[in-house]
């Protein structure tokens, strides 16, 4: 019956009960939790790697078969969108967030302390195979290797492995996602820091919710130029697909939508064919935004270097990442842990934050994405 309640609903349910029961419980209960939190945060930084590798390869390898010219404009344009949805979450949010949410005057150093969680009862090094870098890296060449040289062989055995990978996210990782949530909210309370945060990323998400309607707008008036088109009349067409991701939280799932909604702006049924499924996999504005939005928060709450050449290639880098989003709710952020790892110096608490925070607005994110799909159609259907 648990498959049966949304991971949502289960992220709130862990969230509320790990800030109650913070309050009551005692240190030895809140170290166990602690213990668990550990090992699979350990097992989290794991399989990482494999979750880029298995995920990001056969995604390249797949996008090769399509016409070499179309796929080279609509990803562009789909990285590009990504890319600037990006930077306009890290623009607009270095204004506001100081005035809003507090901000420590620590270094990355000061992170733990400043956290004053307690420590776990024991904890196992599981150390990945490669690193976040060499793991794209080899995704990379694989999968341009793959396409280049025709080897049906090992796509299939890639293929098999995005299979093992997606089960791994589905069936292990995100069921104990608010199990691990739970743990560092009753943390987090116990150690008297839980309200300042949610106070702080309350004000956050309203934030978070004007950008990404800003973002559509840009987006459909931007196609609304090239496509000669009303942009609000072409936004309007899209909020079937809008409203359906709202509710599946999955770019995938919406895709039969999205290409309907998209067919009804006079697109030609060929390219709407090609580019909707394509960019439900590699045109990820809204998720960036989130992403970008909610890791600067963090990074102002705990005293990490956020200046503007950090942020510039973690958003570059992030983008190329979103492509291994599986089309399942919560992909996204699986995807990004390693970048925020890597790139920003994110401990385990943060990056539970992240999870959280992430999935609590992902159907957001979500409409986001696959709205823009349309403007990204207006705008190849366009130049082809």
């Amino acid at each position: 019956m648990l498959h049966k309640f949304g991971l949502l609903p289960r992220v709130i349910l862990a969230t509320v009960a790990g800030w109650g029961l913070g309050q009551y419980v005692g240190p030895t209960f809140v170290r166990w939790c602690a213990t668990f939190n550990t090992l699979f945060g350990q097992f989290l930084g794991f399989s990482i790697p494999l979750i880029v590798l298995g995920l990001v390869a056969p995604s390249i390898a797949d996008l090769g078969k399509k016409g070499v010219r179309l796929l080279a404009v609509t990803i562009a344009i789909a990285y590009g969108s990504t890319l600037f949805a990006g930077f306009l979450a890290y623009s607009a949010c270095s204004a506001i967030f100081p005035a809003i949410i507090t901000v420590a005057a620590g270094t990355a150093g000061d992170v733990p302390d400043s956290l004053g969680l307690l420590p776990p009862v024991f904890s196992l090094e599981i150390p990945p195979v490669v690193g976040v870098t060499t793991a794209l890296l080899l995704a990379f060449v694989f999968g341009i290797g793959m396409t280049s040289c025709g080897s049906e062989i090992l796509l299939r055995g890639f293929t098999e492995a995005r299979s093992i990978i997606e089960k791994l996210i589905a069936t292990v990782i995100v069921p104990l996602l608010p199990l691990h949530i739970f743990g560092i909210f009753l943390n987090m309370t116990y150690s008297g820091v839980a309200m300042e945060i949610i106070g702080d990323f309350g004000k956050m998400i309203g934030v978070i919710f004007a950008l990404h309607l800003l973002l559509l707008l840009i987006q459909f008036s931007v196609a609304g130029i090239v496509g000669r088109r009303n942009p609000l009349r072409m936004l309007w067409t899209m909020t079937p697909a809008y409203a359906t991701a709202l509710g599946t939280a999955s770019s995938a799932a919406t895709i039969p939508v999205t290409l309907a909604s998209a067919k009804k702006l006079g697109i030609n049924e060929d390219v709407a064919d090609f580019c909707v499924p394509l960019c439900a996999t590699i045109h990820l504005s809204g998720s960036m935004l989130k992403i970008t939005a909610t890791a600067l928060a963090i990074c102002l709450m705990n005293g990490l270097p956020h200046d503007p050449t950090l942020f510039a290639g973690f958003i570059m880098l992030l983008g190329v990442m979103m492509v291994a989003a599986p089309g399942i709710p919560g992909g996204a952020i699986m995807a990004a842990t390693g970048v925020l790892q890597s790139s920003l110096g994110f401990n385990e608490p943060q990056i539970a934050l992240m999870i959280a925070i992430y999935l609590a607005i992902d159907s957001f994110g979500t409409a986001g994405n696959v709205t823009g799909d349309g403007a990204i159609a207006v705008i190849v259907d366009r130049i082809a």
